[in-house]
């Protein structure tokens, strides 16, 4: 018997919409087995299965049914799956959105990992970044994790668009409830807001491989503005490509990747991640070579 077949297993698993690229089954796989765990990491691709959000419910009891430890959950089903669950964590209930839904004694436990992942992914890869007057674009799950995580590490002023201008609007009214007046509005303006900013951050689905494009036009951006993007697949956007052709500083998505999976890892598992090595197992997943393999 190899030290694979005898060692302790767990299964987990993603539910979201067009996730085949995904890099998530690789990093939690791989940390496990540095771990001496047998993980096993599954895609439940909502696309794939030509399944909406509506589903969630039968998933998650199907997951019970068949042993999952837990889930992550992504777009467009991490508000959608919060009234389906249990309990909450403080997080993910300030947030009202989940990407980590731990199965345990058949209470299901909803947390939110994205909030601490952006804001390691931001203090490490723009650590002196002006953080006065900061825009966000996209205000659905995601979007309300890294407005939380902006406005926690010191961002003076987040204004927020969002395509469904009526969610923005409730969430920067949740965040000024939370964290002050005047610290978070719904942007009316996005063009004078981008004009008027330090920062811009895409908390959107355009830019995957699935919604190419950018968020926003290029001619708004400027070489001053520090430009961030939650997409990891393509690694670098158009929206960070043409932003880094014009001399903007830019944080591509890996480290939120990287840091929410990590807590994610942890919840699962109750292991503590090594979260130096799943940044270099990232890096070697996404470089060049790797994706040409």
């Amino acid at each position: 018997m190899t030290r694979r077949d005898s060692a302790p297993s767990i299964l987990v698993g993603l539910i979201g919409s067009g996730i085949q690229a995904s890099l998530s089954p690789a990093m939690h796989e791989l940390e496990g087995a540095e771990q001496g765990l047998r993980l096993v990491y599954r895609l439940i691709d909502l696309e794939r299965l030509g399944l909406g959000p509506e589903t969630l419910e039968d998933l998650l009891t199907a997951a019970e049914r068949m042993g999952f430890a837990g889930l992550n959950i992504t777009y467009p089903c991490k508000q959608a799956v919060v009234p389906l669950l249990h309990t909450l964590s403080p997080d993910a209930e300030a947030l009202g959105a989940v990407n980590t839904v731990v199965l345990r004694d058949g209470v299901r436990i909803g947390h939110n990992t994205d909030c601490t992942g952006f804001a390691e992914g931001l203090r490490r890869g723009l650590p002196d970044a002006l953080r006065n007057r900061i825009v966000q674009l996209g205000a659905g799950g995601a979007g309300a994790a890294v407005a939380h995580a902006l406005l926690s590490g010191g961002v003076g002023h987040l204004a927020i668009a969002d395509s469904d201008a009526p969610r923005a609007t409730a969430l920067a009214e949740a965040l000024r409830a939370r964290f002050g007046v005047g610290r978070a509005t719904a942007c009316n303006d996005l063009a004078g807001e981008v004009q008027a900013a330090d920062g811009l951050v895409n908390c959107t689905p355009v830019g995957m491989a699935k919604f190419p494009g950018t968020p926003l036009p290029v001619a708004w951006l400027r070489p001053a503005l520090w430009v961030a993007d939650i997409v990891y697949f393509p690694f670098e956007t158009a929206l960070l490509r043409a932003a880094r052709e014009l001399g903007c500083r830019t944080l591509d998505g890996g480290g939120m990747a990287v840091f929410q999976a990590a807590g994610a890892f942890r919840l699962f598992t109750g292991l503590e991640p090594d979260a130096g090595r799943m940044l270099r197992h990232f890096a070697r997943m996404v470089s060049p070579d790797h994706l040409r393999a």
